[in-house]
């Protein structure tokens, strides 16, 4: 039996997926894996920002068609790229282990809390989420837009003359530059994107064949995770246009959901917080829609 993976090509890309498959073949040890490199519109375009692209899947579209046409049995994303709502014909299986959720500062210098930023600091990012959250917590800094792959955008630390850049803790920490990390930004200065650190796995509705073999490798805490920050995700109708961030603590069966929304401009900026049992899939999204509800009534005010 012989299982197509389809995914992009970026480094990060290819790290993550070859993680995934060699659980399934510990899983799976009569099944032959094969990678497949598809390119989206996200790889394709890279002197715009992303927010001005103005196309939701712009990581994942090109690689969802081919598992439709059944070019590819299986897809591997980062959770984080992926749309709200999920494509027509298709579907999620359970996660793997999720990395570390937090955002990091790559810097030329370590430092140990955000004020030890010079005054005025050039940090690179191309995230509204990141740069207003910054910025609410240290106005002074410089946000400067930046894209690229996780090697090109630490590479313009010395290009463009930044002293840091914004990346999630789990790229970073996925290919091999954890030594590189400047500092861990906590989730109550910058909360991180809704299921940030997570992998998905598509796969085609019903396809009990591929559904099953992937069924080892859960994880089902942090599914629980997912799907609460997804649950809030989709409630706001979010997109790269906005400033949105999600993150669930579990204390056992308690879960606190604390979310972010804000406008195109980041002139308002809305945090709140839910704690709730969630010891079910359905409980988490519930969470989830509930704090979607309470933040946008306040972003309304």
């Amino acid at each position: 039996m012989k299982v197509v993976v389809g995914t992009r090509g970026s480094k990060l890309a290819l790290t993550q997926s070859k993680w995934v498959v060699s659980q399934l073949e510990a899983c799976n040890p009569e099944v032959e894996f094969e990678i497949k490199i598809i390119k989206t519109k996200g790889d394709l375009i890279q002197n715009v920002p992303l927010d001005k692209i103005g196309d939701k899947g712009l990581f994942v579209k090109e690689i969802e068609q081919q598992l439709l046409e059944g070019k590819i049995d299986l897809a591997i994303h980062s959770m984080k790229d992926m749309p709200s709502e999920v494509c027509q014909g298709l579907q999620f299986t359970y996660t793997p282990v999720r990395e570390d959720a937090r955002d990091v500062l790559i810097l030329k210098k370590p430092i140990n809390y955000l004020s030890e930023l010079p005054e005025g600091a050039r940090i690179g990012t191309g995230s509204k989420r990141r740069k207003y959250q910054l910025l609410a917590a240290r106005p002074d800094l410089s946000i400067e837009p930046i894209r690229g792959n996780i090697d090109t955008r630490i590479s313009k630390i010395e290009t463009e003359n930044l002293d840091g850049i914004v990346l999630a803790a789990a790229g970073v920490k996925r290919i091999g530059r954890e030594d590189e990390i400047g500092y861990y930004l906590p989730v109550d200065v910058v909360l991180p994107a809704p299921a940030q650190g997570a992998l998905a796995i598509e796969i085609r509705e019903a396809d009990e064949r591929i559904y099953n073999l992937i069924r080892p490798i859960e994880d089902i805490n942090s599914q629980i995770q997912i799907e609460a920050e997804r649950a809030f995700l989709k409630g706001v109708d979010g997109s790269c246009h906005l400033p949105i961030g999600a993150y669930a603590e579990m204390f056992e069966d308690n879960i606190t959901l604390t979310a972010l929304l804000g406008d195109e401009e980041g002139d308002k900026l809305v945090k709140q917080s839910l704690t709730s049992v969630c010891k079910t899939l359905e409980e988490a999204r519930q969470l989830g829609r509930k704090l979607a509800e309470g933040v946008m009534e306040e972003l309304k005010r």
